[in-house]
């Protein structure tokens, strides 16, 4: 007999599985996704969730809080995009889950909260966990310190945009891990990436991880333009490195000191050496609304 609930429902994919094939040959990669799909199932049992089906590459799970869904989702994330690497690839995940109603069927799941949650998963990009307002709600302190909005999204189905936020889960990685192995001494990376706008000044680094760029208010660094998304773009510091991601309407613009200028959209590049970055828009760099970004080791 069918039942409701309140559940987080999550999803979890291998990214680029198709490229996987081409790259490996079908024997090696059809082992390497069984192999994620193994590793993200015991990630749901160790934090007492319930696979309800895979399909694919991907994994469909259920939790009773959203506490658990978070770290299920995170060791997910922790032992594939962090560790798993087959014949010179980088395997990757992104995650999705969202908390609501859901009717329970004969071992399957269904209704609104479901298919929430399968657009956050497929919003997500690789290395990402996606979420919902009234999931991170449900957060308790553990986690409640390690979500950021990045979007304000428009779903099919839903008459109002929904909010869409990001778990930072590598930050709890970093405390978990230094923690549990006290008796060594961890990595410390001191480059940063400088940025500067309009007399203003800010770093990302090992200190501040993450940070992100739109004509919104509540962003690190505001840029007021018709042509900038309101949470437009986040840079990421990761291992020594600086990751841009684009997540608006028109992408954005990385012009090199020496005039290479790359355009990103709905996507991720790495941000190295000097030079501008433009939100929306390409750049001269004696512009004035020119973001400018130094990378210092």
């Amino acid at each position: 007999m069918a039942r409701e609930r309140r559940l987080a429902i999550l999803f979890a994919d291998v990214c680029g599985s198709t490229r996987l094939y081409d790259s490996i040959g079908d024997a090696r990669a059809q082992d390497t996704i069984a192999r994620c799909l193994r590793l993200m199932s015991e990630a749901t049992d160790r934090n007492r969730g319930r696979v309800v089906k895979t399909i694919g590459d991907e994994v469909m799970a259920t939790f009773d809080s959203v506490d658990a869904a978070v770290q299920a989702g995170a060791e997910m994330q922790e032992a594939i995009t962090e560790q798993l690497v087959v014949d010179g690839n980088d395997i990757q995940i992104r995650v999705g889950f969202h908390f609501g109603n859901a009717i329970i069927d004969d071992g399957d799941v269904f209704g609104d909260a479901v298919n929430v949650a399968a657009r956050m998963a497929g919003q997500a990009k690789p290395g990402q966990i996606l979420t919902t307002a009234e999931s991170v709600a449900e957060l308790g302190p553990l986690w409640e310190d390690s979500v950021r909005q990045i979007d304000r999204a428009a779903l099919r189905g839903k008459k109002e945009e929904v909010d869409v936020y990001e778990i930072i889960w590598k930050r709890d990685d970093v405390t978990r891990m230094v923690t549990a192995s006290w008796n060594t001494t961890p990595t410390v990376h001191k480059s940063k990436l400088v940025l500067e706008y309009r007399g203003r000044t800010l770093e990302v680094s090992e200190d501040r991880p993450s940070v992100v760029l739109g004509r919104a208010d509540q962003n690190d660094l505001v840029v007021k333009h018709n042509l900038i998304s309101r949470l437009h773009a986040r840079i990421e510091f990761r291992k020594g490195n600086f990751l841009l991601t684009d997540q608006s309407i028109n992408g954005t613009y990385v012009r090199a000191a020496d005039g290479q200028q790359r355009f990103i959209r709905r996507d991720s590049a790495p941000v190295t050496g000097r030079g501008i970055i433009g939100l929306g828009q390409p750049l001269e760099p004696d512009s004035e609304d020119a973001i400018r970004f130094t990378y210092v080791e």
